[in-house]
């Protein structure tokens, strides 16, 4: 085991960068306001490859991608079918005949394994296992790899930035949840689909935990002293001199606090456009 990781260099478009012993990064020229630098993309082994989120459909991050492969490409695995993340698949797939695998066949994404919690890949050079971690989207998974115990985490936690849940398909609670459960597997350190390297997890989760759990108390206590309000009132009292590009992204995070305090019996509504209403203790 080693708990020893490559200095971190600059996030460099399509170029791959050694992260660890078994571990390449390659970030794809995707970047944007929801994506930080770009879509991280891994490759784990050097006999036989493992990649991890292919990315968007790109040509050249593809051709990246299998030009980076110190072996044969033999399994293709998502976190998650977001477009920043999957659309890569089909390309990959036809230049290297790799197996795809995934929790589900779900945006276009065709898979030829479906991963549940705990199934495990398992090669003569390493060992990952899926951690089913729903929040961000119902058909996250995470990807530890035993040994370096390095942490894949796709969107569930990005390195310099929070994590947009947009419901139905995100879920506050279930992503609470989640984090705590790849909190009790004690990386050493985390490598998000955006940004470097995470090298203090566990301080990373906490601060994520304890953020989210202080945007809901404050949801609540305005809820309390507005009575009522539509989500666009409670974007505006609770952030402050908010970027407003970034009013979309609020406007969800804020949606699935309220869905997760009203499946707690603290407030009431019926979606985005609605007005929620705060629920009197008895």
């Amino acid at each position: 085991m080693t708990d020893t990781f490559s200095p971190e260099p600059p996030l460099i478009h399509d170029v791959p960068q050694t992260i660890s012993p078994l571990v390449e990064r390659i970030t794809a020229a995707n970047p944007s306001h929801m994506t930080g630098a770009g879509t991280n993309t891994y490759l784990i082994g050097q006999n036989e490859i493992a990649v991890i989120d292919p990315g968007p459909e790109d040509e050249v991050h593809t051709a990246a991608i299998v030009k980076a492969a110190k072996g044969p490409i033999r399994w293709i695995l998502c976190t998650h079918t977001h477009p920043d993340h999957s659309p890569g698949v089909p390309a990959l797939k036809a230049a290297t005949g790799a197996e795809v695998i995934a929790w589900s066949n779900r945006n276009g994404l065709k898979t030829d394994r479906r991963m549940r919690d705990a199934d495990r890949l398992i090669t003569d050079e390493f060992e990952l296992t899926a951690v089913h971690t729903p929040g961000h989207a119902g058909n996250h998974l995470c990807f530890f790899l035993e040994g370096e115990r390095l942490l894949f985490t796709g969107d569930h936690i990005m390195q310099g930035s929070t994590v947009v849940i947009t419901p139905p398909d995100g879920d506050m609670g279930a992503y609470l949840e989640s984090l705590a459960k790849v909190r009790a597997l004690t990386p050493l350190a985390i490598a998000p689909a955006h940004g470097h390297v995470i090298t203090d997890p566990n301080a990373v989760i906490d601060w994520y935990v304890a953020h989210r759990l202080e945007r809901e108390a404050q949801l609540h206590g305005l809820m309390i002293d507005m009575g009522s309000a539509r989500i666009g009132q409670l974007v505006e009292a609770a952030y402050v001199d908010l970027d407003p590009i970034l009013i979309p992204m609020a406007k969800r995070s804020v949606h699935a606090h309220l869905r997760k305090l009203a499946q707690e019996g603290k407030v009431e509504g019926d979606g985005a456009r609605s007005v929620w209403s705060t629920i009197k203790p008895n």
